[in-house]
């Protein structure tokens, strides 16, 4: 059977490239993060419930950065809320690197997170402004495509660092931080006048007023509380099952490996042309039965096999999920409007580990999977729905017809 692509003929515009790989530059030294609680253990005799309270302050700290984000990028600027973003983790990370002190530690790390996702809605935004709606879940694909690279090289250069001593891992993610916000000063377009605020954004429903971005911010939490169960607990399972947690860097790398060698299947005919809903609703299914693999797996070249599955579900769901939102926007607001959304993360950064931890120590392995597995499967089942009964605005300005889709899909 032969494989029919469309025709696009287009390139995505140099700034989208660019975004693309400055990110991926800071994700390359965003690999300090997770060894927060190692150092103020190790460097400051902390007890381990101060340390886990130190990265659970860092996480809520990172909710009203994104917001703050969103807000800054439609009303300061996109470039200049990027730099400013880096400038900021710069400055935390080099605090938390010479710190003299465990309370100057936590305060610089509760900094980090003011700052950390600041750049998060304008870099999106800007990608979003950029390129034509087709386009959108091919450039927010390859930009998760990218930072799943960046995030396979990171891991090696931490294993390689930390091994020296874990202050250099906050060093070397700041010097990334900086040459980041370096480069996209000097090379992206400067942020426009902002002006008097046009009719059409004065008449604008505030994004936490939009029943169909809140439906979307529901669905999409849902979905990365389970996503995040794969990055936390995963380990933990493998020992479960009397395997080496280290295996999970396997795991994870392959499915690194298989978004970036999946792009070329986003251009497909078959693939590029289904409604948003069929998308997602494949899209979860995959991940669903993915999922149960890990419920059933055993062996690493069972849990290899459902690493491919789910990773090409997350394939279909991460572009397209961004694009509906980018779509959604009115003119001016993209930023608040990513800035929204985005904050699924961050609430399922705090639930998370709770939430599988308890399942996984209560019920065990296979329990924890199949309930991820199974809260996939109510999401696949429930796009139609969704789609139905989202509600949005009533009305659009006649002179800018909004990209909004009849269609729209729940993540």
């Amino acid at each position: 059977m032969s494989m029919h692509f469309l025709p696009t003929g287009q390139r995505l515009p140099p700034a989208v490239w660019l975004l693309i790989a400055a990110r991926a530059v800071n994700r390359l030294g965003a690999f300090s993060l997770p060894f927060l609680a190692v150092l103020v253990t190790t460097r400051f005799g902390a007890s381990t419930a101060t340390a886990g309270l130190t990265s659970a302050a860092f996480g809520l700290a990172t909710i009203p950065s994104r917001l703050a984000g969103g807000h800054l990028a439609d009303r300061l600027g996109r470039r200049r809320t990027i730099v400013a973003g880096l400038t900021g983790c710069t400055v935390a990370q080099l605090g938390i690197a010479t710190a003299d002190s465990l309370a100057a530690a936590i305060g610089f790390a509760v900094l980090l997170g003011f700052v950390f996702e600041l750049y998060e809605p304008p870099s999106q935004a800007m990608i979003a402004d950029a390129v034509g709606a087709t386009e959108r879940v091919r450039a927010y694909s390859l930009l998760n495509a990218a930072l799943a690279v960046a995030g396979m090289a990171a891991g090696l250069i931490a294993a390689g660092l930390g091994r020296w001593d874990l202050r250099w891992l906050f060093v070397v993610d700041a010097v990334t931080c900086l040459t980041c916000a370096i480069v996209v000063r000097i090379a992206l377009p400067a942020d426009q006048p902002r002006g008097k605020r046009t009719p059409q954004e004065g008449k604008s429903v505030a994004p936490w007023k939009d029943r169909g971005l809140i439906t979307l911010l529901a669905s999409g939490t849902v979905f990365a509380l389970v996503y995040l169960q794969i990055m936390i607990t995963l380990p933990l399972s493998l020992a479960d099952r009397g395997m080496q947690p280290a295996d999970a860097g396997l795991l994870l790398t392959t499915s690194a490996v298989t978004v970036v060698a999946g792009q070329p299947l986003l251009r497909l005919k078959r693939l590029s042309t289904l409604s948003s809903p069929a998308a997602f609703t494949a899209g979860y299914a995959l991940m669903s039965l993915g999922l149960a693999g890990y419920a059933m797996a055993h062996t690493l070249e069972a849990f290899l096999a459902s690493t491919v599955v789910w990773s090409l579900g997350d394939l279909l769901l991460i572009g397209r999920a961004y694009a509906v939102v980018a779509g959604l926007a009115p003119p001016g607001g993209t930023g608040r409007y990513m800035a929204v959304y985005g904050t699924s993360w961050g609430i399922a950064g705090v639930t998370a580990p709770l939430v599988g931890t308890q399942l996984l120590q209560h019920s065990g392995a296979t329990a924890l999977w199949t309930t991820m597995a199974a809260v996939c499967l109510a999401l696949a089942a429930a796009q139609p729905v969704l789609a139905r009964t989202a509600a949005f605005r009533a009305t659009c300005p006649a002179s800018a017809p909004h990209p909004r889709s009849q269609n729209t899909p729940m993540r």
